[in-house]
C-alpha cells in the first residue's frame, strides 16, 4: 500500500511544471512574485511624530462652480452649510481628528498628535479625508440646494501639513481666520458696488485698489448703511468643529409591564458629536475654554 503511494505521489511531482511545484512545496511564501520589487519604489511618506497632522482641502476651480451653480455673492449660507456637513460627516468617519475649521471653499482638519491612523502615511490621511469629503458634497447636495440640480462633481485639493508645537498650530488656524476676514471684507464691498451701485467687476477692482480695511468699512456704511461688524459671524468668523456632548430627544415605543399597547415616550440620550461654533480661535479665550483639543494626551 504505502509503495504504491509513494509511486503516485512521484508521478505527480514529475507531472507538475516547474512553477507549480514551488508554489505547492512546503514553506514556500504564499502571495509573492518576482514583481513584488516594485514596492520598493513606493516614497517613505511617513508625518513625524508627536506632532499636529493637517489635512486642508480646498475646492478646485470654485469660482467656476459657485457661478454655474448660481451661489448668491458675497456669500451663500446653503453652500457653507453643506460645507460643514461634509466636514462632520469626516469628523465622524475618522474620530482622531480634535478640530476643524473651514471658510469659503476650505476646511483644514487637525488630527492628534498621536495618532497612529494609517501608520501616520501622509497620502492615506489627504486621500481618505479627500474622498469622504468630495462624496458627502454630492450626497447630501439635494438637502441644501432643493432647486438648484448638480450640473457636474465638484472636485478639492487636498494638502497635508505638519506642526511640531500648539504654538505652531494655533498660529496656522489664525492664519486661516485671519484670511477669512481679509476675503469676507473684500469681497462685501465688491458684491454690493457691483449689485447696488451699478459697477462691472473690472470698475468695483479699481474702486478698492489699494484700500485698506478701514476705507472698505466706510464704504460700506456711508455709501450702504451697513456696518460690517453686524454681518453674521459665520461670514466674518468661519466655523469651527469641536467635539462636545449633545442631549439628542428620540421618541420610542415603550411597553410597560401592566399594558399590553405600548407607549411612545420620549427618550433623552447624550452623544458626543462634531459642533459647529462661529467664534474667534485668534485671541486665548477660546483655548483656554476648550483645553481639552491641546491636550498632550490629545
Amino acid at each position: 500500500m504505502w509503495p504504491s503511494c509513494n509511486v503516485k505521489v512521484r508521478d505527480f511531482w514529475a507531472g507538475t511544471s516547474v512553477t507549480l511545484r514551488r508554489c505547492l512545496k512546503v514553506g514556500a511564501t504564499m502571495a509573492k512574485s518576482k514583481f513584488e520589487y516594485v514596492r520598493n519604489f513606493e516614497a517613505d511618506d511617513t508625518c513625524l511624530a508627536h506632532c499636529w497632522v493637517v489635512v486642508r482641502l480646498d475646492g478646485r476651480n470654485f469660482h467656476r462652480f459657485a457661478e454655474k451653480h448660481n451661489f448668491a455673492k458675497p456669500n451663500d449660507s446653503r453652500a457653507l452649510h453643506l460645507m460643514t456637513k461634509c466636514a462632520q460627516t469626516v469628523m465622524k468617519e475618522l474620530e482622531d481628528i480634535v478640530i476643524a475649521y473651514g471658510q469659503s471653499d476650505e476646511y483644514s482638519f487637525v488630527f492628534k498628535r498621536k495618532s497612529n491612523w494609517f501608520k501616520r502615511r501622509a497620502s492615506k490621511f489627504m486621500t481618505h479625508v479627500a474622498s469622504q469629503f468630495a462624496s458627502s458634497y454630492v450626497f447630501y447636495w439635494r438637502d441644501y440646494f432643493e432647486d438648484q440640480p448638480l450640473l457636474y462633481p465638484p472636485g478639492f485639493d487636498g494638502r497635508v501639513i505638519v506642526y511640531p508645537s500648539n504654538q505652531t498650530l494655533k498660529d496656522y488656524l489664525s492664519w486661516r481666520q485671519a484670511d477669512c476676514h481679509i476675503n469676507n471684507l473684500y469681497n462685501t464691498v465688491f458684491w454690493a458696488l457691483v449689485q447696488q451701485s451699478g459697477l462691472t467687476p473690472v470698475q468695483a477692482q479699481e474702486r478698492l485698489q489699494g484700500t485698506l480695511a478701514a476705507d472698505k468699512n466706510e464704504i460700506l456704511f456711508s455709501e450702504f448703511n451697513i456696518n460690517y461688524n453686524n454681518e453674521p459671524l459665520m461670514y466674518r468668523k468661519g466655523t469651527v468643529l469641536i467635539w462636545q456632548k449633545v442631549g439628542e430627544v428620540t421618541t420610542k415605543e415603550v411597553t410597560l409591564p401592566a399594558e399590553m399597547e405600548g407607549k411612545k415616550m420620549a427618550v433623552t440620550r447624550t452623544r458626543t458629536k462634531p459642533v459647529p461654533l462661529y467664534c474667534d480661535i485668534i485671541g486665548d479665550a477660546f483655548w483656554k475654554e476648550h483645553p481639552e483639543i491641546l491636550d498632550e494626551d490629545s
